[in-house]
């Protein structure tokens, strides 16, 4: 009975088939896990999703759909580390919301060619940005140590930072680690365990504008968000047997023959 009820739920979806449905389960899957161990689960799911026949537009959306229940169980798995005043983070908790909500209506109302066009060059530099930040994190801990920056500039950056997450979203853990420290923290697993927290604010957000946009595919997203979830469970138990450098290299590489292929696309 239970084979027979996948089955028709597949056949239930037009153009698809079941291999189609198990590149959705694994793809995110996969990404969740790759999240769970060194970040940069975008990169494969977003550039898949476009090969397997969504529109870019589309691909985004349903990468962020897929992937944002991982973020949730990430930040459950670092609770320990959060012992902080919440309520000296509720401002950047808004910020993270309302940038959130920004980038994603502007992706909703960005043309379809447009972004089709930006698609190689969000990729580059999303992979960049995912393979040298830790420069940028270095850099700031160099030239701020413990510093105290103005509420004023830390609540911009957070609310750039939010803007293009709900708008694209890869690599943002990186530019969040690096305002963190401009807030004056250094305990790297409580900067992780906030990052994760304001990571799902802005994710949160955004997903609640593409449902409420009517821009969510269900019958795909049921299986996505099943294979998000399974993936991020087994990657966070896999966190600490494989080694997080090696996962950034393979994601690197990764993003870089992707922007590389929609660059060929493109010309």
């Amino acid at each position: 009975m239970l084979e027979s009820g996948v089955l028709e739920f597949f056949s239930s979806i037009p153009d698809s088939s079941i291999l189609d449905f198990l590149l959705f389960f694994l793809i995110p899957a996969l990404a969740a896990a790759i999240n769970s161990v060194a970040g940069g689960g975008t990169f494969l799911t977003f550039p898949v999703f476009i090969m397997s026949g969504l529109s870019p537009l589309s691909a985004n959306v349903m990468s962020t759909i897929a992937l944002w229940p991982g973020t949730i169980s990430s930040g459950y798995g670092y609770r320990k580390y959060l012992a902080t005043d919440l309520r000296r983070l509720l401002p950047l908790f808004l910020i993270c919301v309302a940038g959130g909500i920004a980038g994603s209506l502007t992706l909703l109302y960005t043309p379809e060619i447009f972004f089709r066009r930006l698609v190689p060059w969000l990729l580059l530099g999303a992979t960049l940005l995912f393979t040298f930040g830790k420069h940028v994190v270095s850099f700031t801990h160099q030239h701020f140590p413990n510093s105290k920056t103005s509420n004023n500039l830390t609540f911009l950056v957070q609310f750039v930072i939010a803007f293009y997450g709900g708008y694209f979203g890869a690599g943002i853990g990186i530019l969040m680690l690096a305002m963190l420290q401009l807030m004056g923290l250094s305990d790297i697993h409580q900067m992780n365990a906030l990052k994760v927290l304001l990571a799902a604010a802005i994710n949160a957000a955004t997903v609640v504008i593409f449902v409420l946009a009517g821009a969510v595919i269900w019958k795909l997203a049921a299986i996505m968000v099943a294979g998000g979830i399974f993936g991020g469970y087994v990657g966070a138990r896999l966190a600490l047997k494989v080694p997080p450098n090696y996962v950034r290299a393979l994601v690197s590489a990764i993003g870089f023959f992707m922007a590389a292929y929609f660059f060929m696309q493109a010309a």
